[in-house]
């Protein structure tokens, strides 16, 4: 029987590490807080914003919602992105995507501060990532990854570490993550030849798909640390599930992600942690500004 490697027992190592950054920024007089932009009604993203709204308030981090219809004009979402740059109390900026088709994703990305990009959408986070440069912040979902990794002491030194899935959300960034571990990485995608041969071959298996319950028990060996970033809603069984099929790759592996309760759990507390060290960065700019105009 695999290990569970439970989402909650990150979650709370990761709050006790931010109650003590933010009593430190109560006492500055700093008030971490989050905007989240949403544009339209979609389902998911609403769920997705009131689970981020009820962690912040677990832990006296402050939100700001902002609403925009579905048909607003890439001006006025722009202006709204311009005016959050600006707000030196907003710490960190959620934009929900995908953005209706009518609107560029690109120019967003492009106009949002990196300082303030607390999901790691902009070409400037990105570039942190892949050049290991610690400038901005990683996807929060590839993160997550490695954030379990870490508080179950997995170390990823010299393992070969596979990655299915080349997204800018998850696979891409978390595997230059895996490789600034020292992980030996490869990479998985739907071009791949003979993709179970390759993944049975991994230590640690990172499963991105975006295909529910995709990997069937041929993809996986003993010994393995599987981590399933997939949260699919099963009609069939009534229940969400994973990218892995859980009954074959559980009896196999060492240790594996429960979904739901593994990765999609951590990932918003890494949102929160995001804004709680942005805040802390921007605070100590303007700090270091104010006493530079003193001299």
């Amino acid at each position: 029987m695999a290990e569970l490697l439970k989402g909650a027992d990150v979650v709370s190592a990761l709050g006790s590490r931010m109650n003590s950054k933010i009593e430190l920024l109560q006492d500055k007089g700093v008030t971490p807080t989050l905007a989240i932009i949403r544009v339209g009604e979609r389902a998911d993203d609403i769920s997705y914003e009131r689970t981020a709204i009820k962690r912040c308030e677990s832990v006296s981090v402050a939100v700001k919602s902002i609403v925009l219809p579905e048909d607003i004009t890439q001006g006025a979402l722009m202006q709204n992105i311009i005016t959050l740059n600006a707000d030196k109390n907003v710490h960190g900026v959620l934009l929900f995507r995908p953005l209706p088709k009518h609107l560029s994703d690109e120019a967003v990305r492009a106009k949002l501060r990196p300082e303030k990009d607390v999901d790691g959408i902009t070409d400037g986070s990105l570039a942190g990532v892949f050049t290991g440069s610690g400038n901005g912040f990683a996807p929060c979902t590839a993160q997550a990854c490695v954030e379990i990794l870490d508080h179950y002491n997995i170390d990823c030194k010299g393992k070969r570490a596979v990655v299915i899935g080349r997204s800018l959300v998850v696979g891409k960034p978390v595997a230059m993550m895996l490789m600034a571990k020292h992980a030996t990485v490869t990479i998985c995608h739907t071009r791949t030849i003979d993709m179970p041969a390759i993944a049975r071959d991994a230590e640690i298996l990172i499963v991105a798909a975006g295909q529910m319950e995709g990997l069937t028990k041929e993809y996986f060996s003993p010994g393995q640390i599987v981590i399933d970033v997939g949260i699919n809603w099963n009609d069939e069984k009534g229940k969400l599930c994973g990218d892995v099929k859980f009954e074959d790759a559980e009896p196999i592996v060492s240790a594996i992600t429960p979904v739901p309760g593994g990765v999609g759990t951590v990932t918003t507390s890494v949102l929160v942690s995001h804004v709680v060290d942005a805040a802390a960065l921007l605070s100590n700019q303007q700090e270091i500004a104010r006493n530079d105009s003193n001299r």
